[in-house]
């Protein structure tokens, strides 16, 4: 099957804890925010705390 095109995306696969993945899945039901959003915050937050980007600069809030 063909993957779909991902305009302003791009696809990466990674690993998290078995007990972090059940609340990511029960904090994306709750908040009815997709997982792809939650973590685009979580990765801005990051650059953040490590000086890569300006808190001014993030997209999420």
């Amino acid at each position: 099957m063909a993957e779909p095109y991902l305009k302003n995306r791009k696809r990466f696969t990674s690993s998290l804890k078995n007990e972090l993945i059940e609340q990511f899945d029960r904090l994306s039901a709750q908040t009815r925010i997709p997982k792809s959003r939650l973590l685009d915050e979580a990765i801005e937050d990051l650059l953040v705390k490590y000086g890569k980007i300006d808190n001014k600069d993030k997209t999420t809030p």
